[in-house]
């Protein structure tokens, strides 16, 4: 990656995917709709509902694809920053931080992970508040 991954520049967008997959998913719903409100009560009103029918199903399969990749980073990371605590520290991760601020802390470096880690536990930040904390970025350049 050229630039210093940060906070501003992290999330990870690809434009085909999230920009045109959605669009097109988008307008062959809306056409499909249009499609079967034009046959109703004549001739293709079957073919039609079928059309709206997978249109619907492709936007199901689209949605959920992201959320069971992101599932499966999630359960990664968390296994990753376990592994990382424990060797770090001998210890597995505080049991009061939640998937969300376990994510937050794989950016942080070695030299401020324990101090963000202690710190997130205790006082409950949220995953944007630990990533805004971070002084040194800890690049992941692999996520889903």
């Amino acid at each position: 990656m050229a630039d210093q991954q940060n906070y501003s520049n992290h999330r990870r967008m690809v434009p085909a995917y999230h920009y045109f997959t959605f669009a097109l998913i988008v307008a062959t719903f809306m056409g499909a709709c249009i499609n079967l409100f034009k046959s109703m009560g004549g001739e293709g009103i079957y073919s039609a509902s079928l059309i709206l029918a997978m249109s619907v199903a492709v936007g199901m399969c689209f949605f959920f694809m992201r959320i069971f990749a992101l599932k499966a980073q999630d359960r990664a990371i968390r296994a990753e920053e376990n592994l990382r605590n424990f060797a770090r520290t001998g210890t597995l991760l505080d049991s009061r931080l939640d998937i969300r601020q376990i994510i937050g802390l794989r950016f942080a470096s070695d030299g401020e992970y324990d101090e963000l880690s202690t710190r997130a536990a205790s006082e409950g930040m949220s995953e944007v508040d630990i990533k805004k904390a971070i002084r040194t970025w800890k690049a992941d350049n692999y996520r889903a």
